[in-house]
């Protein structure tokens, strides 16, 4: 069985740890930050965003702003990547969000799953296809944002040193990944944290670090095992 600290008192399994729901918090907060300064920029003819940029008290505030948040949304990526370097190769922490064969090989079975050629959807371990997916698409698309956000902020001194055409190439990459971004979190993140039937009305493992045991065995059913194979493992060695 899974260990008594990864089981809450309604039966609930620890899947992630305060660091971890910190860090989503203050993900979701910039996002939203980000989206609501940027984007009425970008579509600026719309009377919605002209409102919009109205209560941030006009043009130049909401530039501000999306400035401001923009230095803590580069601050939030650099930590999570060292953090997690230093977690893989000093601390042993397992690469879980690494893409891999099975990865690919899930993928293809759940497409055969929903045509109806196999019984079972793919097993999957702590982090399905879909969720590295996203995972990814999210952390290079906001790699792009930064460094595209940086030449777009000083253009002057960026083209002290490179072509000036640099600029409008880093505009229409800025405004176009800013707007796949925002359909990927609305559309598919909110889908399958939300309104996908394998977790609805809501997945809260993110938000609370636990995940209810029908969902961790629907979605994640190899960690599962892994959990309980690791527990035994923990109570043989202490009855040694």
């Amino acid at each position: 069985m899974t260990s008594p600290e990864q089981i809450d008192n309604m039966g609930n399994i620890k899947r992630f740890n305060a660091y971890r729901i910190i860090e989503h918090y203050a993900l979701i907060i910039l996002f939203v930050i980000l989206t609501l300064t940027g984007l009425p920029q970008k579509f600026h003819f719309l009377k919605i965003s002209q409102s919009i940029l109205v209560l941030f008290g006009g043009i130049d505030n909401a530039r501000a702003i999306h400035h401001f948040a923009a230095i803590f949304f580069t601050i939030l990526i650099v930590q999570h990547i060292l953090a997690n370097f230093i977690g893989i190769v000093f601390l042993q922490w397992r690469p879980s969000m690494l893409i891999a064969y099975k990865d690919f090989h899930d993928s293809v079975h759940n497409v055969r799953y929903c045509l109806g050629l196999v019984e079972q959807p793919a097993m999957c371990g702590r982090y399905t296809y879909k969720e590295k997916g996203i995972y990814w698409l999210t952390l290079t698309g906001g790699l792009q944002m930064m460094f595209t956000g940086f030449v777009l902020w000083f253009p002057i001194t960026v083209t002290n040193y490179i072509h000036g055409q640099v600029i409008p190439i880093a505009k229409t990459i800025h405004s176009s990944e800013a707007m796949l971004l925002f359909l990927l979190i609305v559309i598919w993140h909110i889908y399958d944290s939300v309104f996908s039937p394998d977790v609805f009305p809501l997945n809260k493992s993110i938000f609370t670090g636990y995940i209810t045991k029908k969902q961790m065995q629907k979605l994640h059913p190899l960690e599962l095992l892994k959990q309980k194979e690791d527990a035994q493992e923990g109570e043989e060695k202490t009855e040694k």
